[in-house]
Order: structure tokens, then sequence, then C-alpha cells
């Protein structure tokens, strides 16, 4: 039997599914930092710190979108190659396009590359796993490409055919993997990001629905896209949808009512653009970092419901970060069961296991104590407000890519930090933790029970 190409390295030095993940994504952004640093990757004469290479590489690896140069004006086309290059490899995750590269060539997936591919996918099970991936691939093409095409299309009205062709490309690679990255930089005087198609119902709703589809995660796609045959969601796929959509409802009230009157952001706009740019920042903030309008002008109680919204982050096994909308629904459901006296936790009819609400609760204690100590950290080696640093930090931790700005004016401490941030929040701290600690003890034995006062 020929040996696997896929994880041999990983298999020698026994290595756990958590841990080949951590170790291939750090290779990943080696890799890339190495590559952004040389000079054929920078724009003009100027060099390029390491550690700004570094972070630009750790961006588009975890699919972030947080930057410390302008990816359309410092960098050259080669370089640009790059950076998508590490956003298609972070979005899909290493582990996928390898099981691609062996599939191509026949060779076996072992078991163990089959649990490693189960644990970058967030899948329940092994099985149907390299199924499940090759539809992967075929979704992730076919929606870029279709994404393309609409964009560049739309792009032909102001610039070179050759450049709306490549600006689609990129742009609908970087949206649909929800990172962040645009190169409008390129054009002298424009506002970042799509504030300046504010006004365009087409390129908001192509770039919405990009965002949407990367941000429910490839088991939902593929759920929704087999429904006719099957008649039926499953109970994760309509967990995802019902939060989703709802997020995006009030997402949307909240900031048409906080920015209506706001000089700086809705108030100059129509009454159906208040609306479409409301929308579209909804949807844009808990994972995708694009926006219409300046993060940095909203109102401060935008600004920390938006805080608020990147925390939740997407859903699990998207390119999205958070402590995901599954983990927000069963907090939530935690709390109605409470409220009603109820003892177990109930979703669309089909109770919960303990053993999930544990869970939940881990990852969101973890995640918000990890962004609260950087977030502190971040307030003593930078001169910022502290609710402009803890976006920042929010933003990092939840791969989010938004920014008020702190990221370009960071020391070498604060752009280290938030390096760590977005590589925890890529991963999940719970992926982290069992890499650190790969050797799992069984409890022997059970305390007595005790009691606490709460309340």
């Amino acid at each position: 039997m020929k040996p696997s190409t896929l994880a041999w390295p990983f298999r020698l030095a026994r290595l756990h599914p958590p841990q080949v993940l951590a170790l291939g994504f750090i290779l990943i952004i080696i890799l890339g930092a190495f590559l952004l640093h040389l000079p054929i990757s920078l724009d003009g004469d100027g060099e390029l710190p390491f550690i700004d290479s570094l972070f630009m590489a750790t961006s588009a690896t975890c699919v972030t979108g947080l930057s410390v140069v302008n990816s359309g004006e410092d960098f050259t086309l080669f370089g640009q190659l790059v950076i998508l290059t590490l956003v298609q490899l972070g979005g899909l995750g290493f582990m996928t396009m390898a099981s691609l590269i062996a599939l191509v060539f026949k060779r076996k997936i072992t078991f163990k590359e089959r649990l490693i591919l189960q644990e970058a996918m967030n899948h329940g099970t092994v099985e149907g796993i390299v199924r499940l991936i090759r539809r992967v691939l075929v979704y992730s093409l076919v929606i870029e490409a279709v994404g393309a095409v609409l964009l560049s299309v739309r792009f032909l009205l102001e610039m070179p055919a050759d450049q709306a062709v490549y600006f689609g490309l990129f742009h609908s690679i970087s949206i649909f993997n929800n990172a962040g990255f645009d190169l409008f930089g390129a054009f002298p005087g424009r506002a970042g990001s799509l504030i300046h198609y504010v006004n365009d119902p087409f390129v908001n709703v192509v770039t919405m629905v990009l965002i949407f589809l990367g941000g429910i995660g490839f088991i939902v796609i593929d759920d929704l896209l087999h429904y006719r045959k099957r008649r039926k969601l499953t109970l994760h796929s309509k967990v995802v949808l019902f939060v989703s959509v709802a997020l995006i409802l009030v997402g949307t009230l909240v900031i048409l009512i906080f920015e209506y009157t706001n000089a700086l952001t809705l108030q100059k706009l129509s009454a159906p653009s208040k609306l479409l740019g409301s929308l579209f920042q909804s949807v844009s903030m808990r994972s995708a970092g694009v926006s219409t309008l300046d993060v940095g002008s909203m109102r401060q109680a935008t600004q920390f419901f938006t805080i608020l919204m990147m925390f939740i982050g997407a859903a699990p096994g998207s390119s999205g970060g958070g402590i995901k909308v599954t983990t927000f629904a069963i907090l939530v459901g935690a709390v109605i069961a409470m409220l009603r006296g109820r003892q177990d936790i109930v979703l669309f009819n089909r109770r919960l296991a303990q053993e999930r609400v544990y869970k939940a609760i881990t990852f969101t204690l973890f995640s918000f104590f990890f962004v609260i100590l950087a977030a502190m950290i971040l307030s003593v080696t930078e001169s910022y407000s502290f609710l402009g640093i803890l976006f920042e930090a929010t933003s990092a931790y939840a791969t989010a890519g938004l920014s008020m700005g702190l990221t370009a004016n960071l020391t070498d401490y604060g752009k280290g930090l938030l390096m760590i941030l977005m590589f925890v929040g890529r991963l999940g701290p719970v992926t982290l933790a069992f890499a650190l600690t790969p050797k799992h003890e069984k409890e022997l034995y059970r305390y007595p029970e005790g009691k606490i006062t709460i309340g």
C-alpha cells in the first residue's frame, strides 16, 4: 500500500489533529510572510519591515482583513496574488487543499487524515467527510466564479477590462472567504473598502450574498442544496439560518436607528440608501471586514454594538470567526430554559446534550477573557481610546477585519498581540487548547456533589 502524501510528516511526529491544524497554519503564515517580504512583492523602492509582512500574512491566512499597509497601493501584482492565495488557503483550510491534491493523484486518505479534515471542517462525524470535501471545493469555485463575473461586469463601467476582471476575481474570493481585503487603495483619493459603492444596489447585493454564503458554512450550503432530495434540514442548519437572519434583521434596525441622524454616515443618504447601508453593515459586521460606511465615524453606541456582533461571529465550518452563532443560540436557549424553569435546552423540538452546553459556556468565557486581557495589554502599549482598542482586539479575534483606524498605527508590540489574536481566533481557543494538551486522562472517580448559592 502506498503511503499517503497528505500528512506523513505529522504522522511521524505522532501529532493530534488540532496540532496538525495549528502547525499547518503556522507554516503557511511563515511562508507567506517571506514571500510578501520579497522585493518582487513590494511596489516602488520601499522596504516593508518583516513584522509588517508577517502581520499581513497572518491576517490573510486567518481570513481577517486587518492591514498595516495598503494592499492595493503598497503591493505589486505578485504581492497581491500571494495575499489572495493565502486567503484562499485560509478560507478553505490547508487540509482541504491537500485533500484535493491527494484526490487528483488518486492517493488514499487515511483515517487519521480524515480526523484532521473533520476537525478542520467542524464536522460532527468522519463519515462522508471526503465526499463533503469534494463538494466544498466545487461550491467554493462555483460561488467565487459567479461572484467574480458579476463584480467584473460592474467594474467594467469604471476601469479597463483587464483590471475589472482582476478586481472582480480578487474581491469575490476575498469577500466570499470573509477576508475583507480590497484593492481600491490603488485609486488615489478614494475611500477604502466599499464606501464608494454605498449607493450601488448591484455591488451591495452581490457582496451581501457572497458574505452570507461564506458565513453560514459549507455544511449548511450542502444541506440547502440537498433539501429538495431530503425534504428536511439538519438541526445545525436550522439554527445557523434562523440565528443568522435574526441577527441581520436586528443589526439592520439598530444601525438604522443609531446612525439615521449621523451626518458622517447615514444622514446624507436617501431613504433607500439608508436602509441598504444599514443592511449591508449588518450582514458584514460579524465577519466580512468590508464596509460601505465609515466605521470610525459611527456613534459609539453603534461601534459597541458592532463589537458584540463581531464577538458572536459567523457559523461553524465557515471562514468566519467569533464564538459562532450556534454557541450564541445555545447560550440564549440556556437562559430561556432557566427562566421557564426547565432542565433541558430545546431548539426546534430537539433537546441538546449537557456536553454541548458546557462547551458553549467554556468557549464563550475563554473568548471573552482572552479578548479583554488583550485589550487591557493594548491599552498600555497603544495610545488610543479604550473603545477603539476593544474594537480592534475583538475584530482581530473574531477575524472580522473591521477597523476604527488603530491597526495602521500599531506599535510592534500591538502588531504581535493582534497576530496572536487572529491566529487563536481562526483556530478557535478550544482547538488550540487541545493542541497544547494532547493527553486526555479519563476521570477515575467523581467528587461528592456540593451546592453554591447563585444570585
